[in-house]
C-alpha cells in the first residue's frame, strides 16, 4: 500500500475509533478555523452553494442519517476522492491538513450540525 493511502486510512480508523456515532459536542470556532486554514470556504459556504454544496445542504442530506454522513465526509476530507461539483465537473476533493483525529471529528460534527 502506498504512503499516500496509508496515512488517510490510519486517520479514518482513528476517527472511527474515537466515536461510534457523532456526539455533536463540537467547538464551532475551532471547526471554522480549520476549514478556513484548509481553504474549505473556497468551494463551500454555510448558507449558499458555491463550487460545492453549502454545509446546510450537506447537513440536510444526512439528517436522520448522521452516521452515514459522518462516514462520507470523513472519506471526502481524508482521502481526497473525485467529487462532482455543482456545475457538473469533477475534481479531487481537498484533504484536510491535520494529524489530529479530534480536529477532523470536530469539523465533521460542525458541518452536520448546520
Amino acid at each position: 500500500m502506498t504512503r499516500r493511502l496509508v496515512r488517510p486510512l490510519l486517520l479514518v480508523a482513528a476517527i472511527l475509533a474515537c466515536t461510534a456515532a457523532p456526539s455533536f459536542a463540537f467547538d464551532a470556532d475551532a471547526a471554522k478555523s480549520l476549514a478556513k486554514e484548509n481553504d474549505c470556504f473556497k468551494c463551500h459556504a454555510v448558507n449558499k452553494t458555491k463550487k460545492g454544496p453549502s454545509y446546510k445542504k450537506v447537513a440536510a442530506k444526512y439528517e436522520g442519517k448522521e452516521a452515514e454522513g459522518f462516514d462520507k465526509i470523513t472519506k471526502n476530507i481524508t482521502t481526497g476522492p473525485r467529487v462532482k461539483l455543482e456545475d457538473g465537473t469533477e475534481e479531487d476533493h481537498r484533504i484536510i491538513d491535520t494529524k489530529d483525529p479530534a480536529e477532523i471529528k470536530n469539523l465533521i460534527e460542525w458541518i452536520l450540525a448546520q
